[in-house]
């Protein structure tokens, strides 16, 4: 085949001029093509009668002009498919400078997810940009138990898991005691915490697990070059499993977006933990 360097140059202009559009356009798709992560996860001082229990962690829904409210919808299906034990909410439900509207209509679908074991949820930095009063107006119009630096048993014949949660270490007053509460030193907590830099400061060995968000994977993760993460501590807490100091945490990539309405290398995850002794 004769070499056309002319014809060469234009498919190679036409592909320039493209590429850009062409990656928008899959940062777009990205952006609603949701991944359900399987993740076993072995916990201190898990009590027997709780191994295997299965939770479901969704954090940083961002509901707004950019994740419509069928997106949300999705999320509750998904999740309920998964028949988790537990569900876990992990903060900033909403987006925007008009964000504070948003909070009804996102809990309204919220309140339609099903564990037989109950769902949790903490506030993030979002959700005080949004006037955090109205998020707690919202949720109390759910089943949705807050744990907001506060915590309950959960019981299985004679054995106990800690549920606890703080308030968002930006913008609230994150307290841990109240969420640890009456624990014993053989118990174990699993912890609801929007910013997994708090993780950091924990030395109290009864955390058995943190739950976490707030990072987005990075949400538009640039070959060579990754991209922004809300963090003091870099990529450290970017996705994932991770061992703090004391305690380990899981970093959901989350489900929603801000800025811009665009993931790259960085799906939105609905996480499903398998917890072990």
């Amino acid at each position: 085949m004769k070499f056309n360097r002319r014809k060469m140059l234009k498919h190679f202009a036409i592909a320039t001029f493209a590429a850009p559009f062409v990656g928008v356009g899959y940062g777009y798709f990205e952006a609603g093509w949701i991944e359900v992560t399987k993740t076993t996860v072995p916990v201190p001082r898990l009590p027997n009668a709780f191994d295997g229990l299965r939770l479901a962690v969704l954090a940083d829904i961002h509901h707004s002009q950019m994740t419509h409210l069928d997106f949300v919808r999705e999320v509750v299906d998904k999740t309920n498919a998964l028949t988790p034990d537990m569900i876990f909410l992990v903060g900033d439900f909403v987006e925007g400078i008009t964000g504070e509207s948003y909070f009804e209509p996102c809990f309204s679908e919220l309140a339609h997810l099903d564990a037989p074991m109950g769902v949790f949820a903490v506030p993030g930095n979002h959700d005080y940009w949004n006037r955090i009063l109205s998020y707690q107006a919202a949720l109390k119009k759910t089943n949705i138990q807050d744990v907001t630096n506060n915590g309950i048993w959960v019981r299985k014949g004679e054995s106990r898991l800690r549920i606890g949660g703080v308030d968002d270490l930006w913008c609230g007053h994150p307290s841990l005691p109240p969420a640890l509460g009456d624990m014993r030193a053989d118990d174990t907590c699993l912890l609801l915490c929007h910013n997994p830099d708090f993780v950091e400061g924990i030395t109290d060995v009864r955390v058995g697990l943190v739950l976490s968000g707030h990072t987005h994977g990075g949400q538009v993760r640039i070959p060579f070059y990754g991209g922004p993460v809300p963090s003091r501590f870099g990529t450290k807490y970017l996705k994932g499993l991770i061992q703090g100091p004391v305690a380990q945490v899981y970093v959901s990539r989350g489900l929603g977006t801000v800025s811009v309405p665009f993931r790259f290398r960085a799906r939105p995850e609905i996480a499903l933990l398998t917890l072990t002794n």
